[in-house]
Parts: C-alpha cells; structure tokens; sequence
C-alpha cells in the first residue's frame, strides 16, 4: 500500500461525512498520473507554495502603503494566517485540511499591487471589470509556470473563486476559506491600525469586545470556537458571534479602512495603476514576453490586466518611475 492509500484510507476512517475526501476529488482538466506519496489537494497545496505568485505576495500591500516598520502585515502574511486559522477549523470539524490550506494559501494570488485600491482601479478600467478573486483562478489556470498553468482541482479553484464573492463554494472546507479570510483581516488589521497610530483600542464597539474579547487572541478565539460550535452540514456562526463579528467588520471599514491617515498615499498608487494601465494598452510590446502572449491571445486590455495585477508594490512603482522620471545623462 503507497503513502496515498495509507492517507485516502486514513481519510476515511477519521474526517467528517460532510468533508470532501481526497478519493471523491473532481480532479484536474489536464490529465495527470497520481502521486504514490501526496493526494491531489496535497500536491496543489504544494504547488501553489512553489508558484513565483505565492512568493510575490510577500511584497504587496494588504491596508497599509509603504509601511517604515517590518511589523506590518503584507498580502503574504495575511495569507499565512488565513491558511493557520482556516487550518484549525477545519481539523476541529474533521474536514478535508489539506484541501482547506490548499485553498487558503492561494486564495489571493491575483491580487493586485497597492491592495484593494489597485483591484478597484483595474476594475473601474478594464470592460469586463476585475475581481481578484476571479483573477486567482485565471493565474492558476493560465497564468503561472509561463502560461502552462498549475493545473489545479476544480475544488481548489472553486475554493479561490468563491473565498469572496456572493455565492458559497462548492464545499465546506472553501466556506471555510470565506470565513477565515475575515477573521484574520479583521483581527490582523485592528492590531496594525493600533500599531500605526490609526486606531485607539477603547474605539472597538463596546458590544463586539463584549461579545468576542478586548485582544487580538481572545476576538479570533471566540470566532473560531463559534464557528466549530454551530457548524454541520454548513459552516456558520450563532447569531450572538455573527451580531458582534459584522459590528467589528463594519467599523473597521468606517473607521480604518476608509480613514484619511491611512488613505494619504492611496491616491498616488491609484495615479500609478491608472498610469501604468493606460500605458501599457497604447504599448502592449513593452509588456514582458508571457504577457505580450496573453495580450494577442485574449485582448490587449486583459493581457495589461494580467501584467499589472502580477506586479509587487515595487516593481508598480519601479515601472512608473522609469517611465516617468527623468534621468541624468553624461556626454
């Protein structure tokens, strides 16, 4: 018996009937022969941490632009702790949890530079609009390894797809995901807004530090044990947690994510996004070559699309500057 067997068997005697087994898996457009050692959604999960996307998260914006302290939490932090939490609930619930990190650690990997600033000016831009949750599947689908793509499971996409959008996934371990995703935001940004001198904690709603704690730990605690509690054949909260999880959420935006200290640069990385946009649409061949590839494939638009989104804070702010800032020159 291979290591796989050894996992789908262990799999059987010991997750959920409501999990999504390794053995009921979808499987992959493109036809591959199994792994001795690693199920299917082990070898996405693999595969995703391996993808040159992945690893460019480290470098982009999650609230705050161009932080000075190293404490900041990036797009790849955040992704870290999304996969930790969603992690935990899954094996409390006896899910499938590799499929739940396969699907948390590539939930954002189309997400754009400068954060969601960056998302929502491509989106206002380009005729079919931009969502990066539907931008994850395309860099799965035909985007990574030079346009071969990772070749992922129709859950995992499914997972990467419906992480925030307005329908549920497929299965539970990607509604998982969805809750996650906002556990970790909500409670990683309160802690980076208090940091940045945005935010006093004696500001959070009375109600929500009531109901779910005055610390970091004992809010995302009392999330995740909620959750475990009132969750079966769907993954859901009890009215209380549910009641004081979207008080939190709704002041956050009102007060951090909306809030001018934070918002002070937001219109200069706008500018560049709008910049860079228009310019690579009137000068598609000064793309690098995968995207000059995608641009006659599909459409300049969406090749631009795919080339911006891809690009770190840096690398945005690098093009802009070499496009638009003179430089000395020496006789």
């Amino acid at each position: 018996m291979t290591i796989r067997e050894i996992t789908i068997e262990n799999e059987n005697l010991l997750l959920s009937q409501f999990a999504r087994k390794s053995e009921d898996c979808e499987g992959r457009d493109v036809f591959e022969p199994i792994c001795d050692i690693r199920t299917d959604f082990q070898r996405d999960r693999d595969r995703i941490i391996h993808s040159s996307s992945f690893r460019r998260l480290k470098h982009k914006t999650q609230v705050f632009l161009f932080p000075k302290s190293e404490h900041y939490r990036t797009r790849l932090t955040h992704t870290l702790e999304v996969a930790q939490i969603a992690r935990t609930i899954a094996r409390a619930l006896r899910l499938n949890e590799d499929l739940t990190e396969a699907i948390a650690l590539g939930h954002d990997l189309g997400h754009t530079p400068f954060g969601h600033d960056g998302e929502r000016v491509l989106d206002e831009l380009y005729v079919d609009g931009f969502r990066h949750y539907e931008q994850s599947v395309r860099v799965a689908e035909v985007i990574e390894r030079e346009g071969v793509g990772l070749n992922l499971t129709k859950e995992v996409r499914d997972g990467f797809l419906n992480h925030s959008s307005k329908k549920e996934a497929a299965t539970l371990e990607g509604n998982i995901v969805r809750f996650a995703d906002k556990i970790a935001y909500i409670n990683h940004d309160i802690e980076d807004a208090v940091r940045g001198g945005v935010l006093n904690p004696d500001d959070l709603p009375a109600n929500a530090v009531k109901v779910l704690g005055n610390d970091k730990s004992a809010r995302i605690t009392s999330l995740i044990i909620s959750l475990i509690n009132n969750s079966g054949e769907k993954i859901q909260y009890d009215e209380e947690t549910k009641k004081a999880h979207d008080e939190l959420r709704a002041f956050m935006f009102k007060n951090v994510y909306h809030n001018e200290k934070i918002n002070t640069e937001k219109e200069k990385a706008v500018h560049i996004v709008r910049f860079l946009y228009s310019y690579y649409v009137k000068h598609p061949e000064k793309m690098s070559g995968l995207y000059r590839d995608l641009a006659r494939k599909y459409s300049v638009e969406r090749g631009v699309c795919d080339y911006i989104s891809g690009m770190t804070d840096d690398y945005a702010i690098d093009r802009f500057t070499e496009l638009c800032v003179p430089k000395a020159w020496k006789m």
